[in-house]
């Protein structure tokens, strides 16, 4: 299992509730057979749209 450290990803985004919003919709993209902008030993949605707000292949601003 990978350990993602959670306080690096909300440094990426604003909150804890942006990275959530983030989270969410790229696992339903992923979910709907997008493909994955990096490589993963998981096969878990949830995880890969996490590992690819680390790597920094995701952003989400807030809309205003």
């Amino acid at each position: 299992m990978n350990n993602i450290a959670i306080d690096k990803l909300v440094e990426q985004v604003e909150s804890k509730y942006s990275l959530v919003i983030a989270v969410a919709k790229r696992a339903r993209t992923l979910a709907e057979h997008s493909r994955p902008f990096i490589k993963s030993q998981s096969k878990k949605n949830v995880t890969v749209a996490l590992e690819e707000i680390e790597a920094g292949k995701i952003t989400y601003d807030r809309p205003d």
